[in-house]
């Protein structure tokens, strides 16, 4: 015998599943007509990028998408890409983009990983396809982008895969269409650095016991909320630190010589100090 009573519990909750679903439709019409700089969109695939979060080793995906619902860049040359790459604060060129949460998904191995989709213009995106500089530029920027919005800390060693797209399924995301007031830049006084104070900072080497393999360098950068406004050049006897706007600049000289393209530099907002580890070529005699 069939007991009735389940029938119309689970009749009952198909028809308040229905209504909750129409009441969130609504719900989402009246935002977004209230909300004019801002719409939903549905992106194009576009590449996918692998990689993996540190220090955890756990696989993350990229999706990169591409809409004309996103605004394009300024204009970029290819020798001012190269330029901008090459100078001392690269993160002064935006590249506009929409940043989606977090998704669980599968992949080839049915192991479990986290997605994200960024979403930047298809006219910028389709000229990054055609040129591998501006390919690396792009996903650089949206791995930052990624990593400054979730807190997140990403391997630079990613892959794009040749013969996937997207990972998991497209899903709509809600994007400004409405600019927010420009924030003028005022220029800084010459003696900006000389204005800067210096940070507390400390330098072991690792191991402690044996000819080092590393020289690590912690400075305590208090007040300082994000990585991007600190700039860092690590030469091969020196370290150069600066901390805009004129918060914090440290310039020093240490006795070894160190690779300079494989050091780390790893910022704890939390705990507001900055680590560099730079792998030890040559120490003194």
């Amino acid at each position: 015998m069939t007991d009735s009573s389940l029938l119309n519990s689970e009749l009952e909750l198909q028809q308040q599943e229905e209504l909750y679903h129409q009441l969130l439709l609504q719900t989402m019409g009246n935002l977004q007509t209230e909300t004019q700089d801002s719409k939903v969109i549905r992106p194009q695939p576009g590449v996918c990028v692998k990689t993996f979060s540190e220090p955890s080793k756990e696989k993350v995906f990229i999706n990169i998408c591409q809409s004309n619902s996103v605004p394009p860049p300024p204009e970029l040359s290819r020798e001012e890409l190269v330029e901008l790459l090459q100078s001392e604060d690269p993160s002064g060129y935006r590249v506009p983009m929409s940043l989606g949460e977090p998704h669980t998904e599968v992949d080839n191995n049915s192991q479990g990983c986290t997605a994200y989709d960024v979403v930047i213009n298809q006219d910028f995106f389709q000229r990054c396809q055609k040129d591998p500089l501006f390919q690396q530029f792009v996903i650089l920027v949206s791995v930052e982008g990624l990593e400054n919005k979730y807190s997140l800390q990403l391997n630079r060693d990613w892959k794009v895969l040749k013969n996937r797209k997207f990972l998991g399924s497209v899903t709509e995301q809600n994007i400004r269409t409405k600019s927010r007031p420009v924030i003028q830049e005022l220029q800084p006084p010459e003696n900006s650095a000389a204005c800067a104070r210096r940070p507390e900072f400390s330098l072991f080497v690792e191991p402690p016991t044996r000819n080092p393999e590393y020289l690590i360098a912690e400075i305590k950068l208090p007040g300082v909320s994000s990585s991007r406004s600190l700039v860092l050049d690590v030469g091969e006897d020196q370290l150069v630190l600066t901390a805009r706007p004129s918060l914090y600049h440290l310039d020093i000289f240490h006795p070894f010589f160190v690779d300079q393209d494989n050091s780390v530099a790893q910022y704890n907002k939390s705990t507001q100090i900055l680590t560099i580890t730079m792998p030890v070529v040559s120490s003194p005699s």
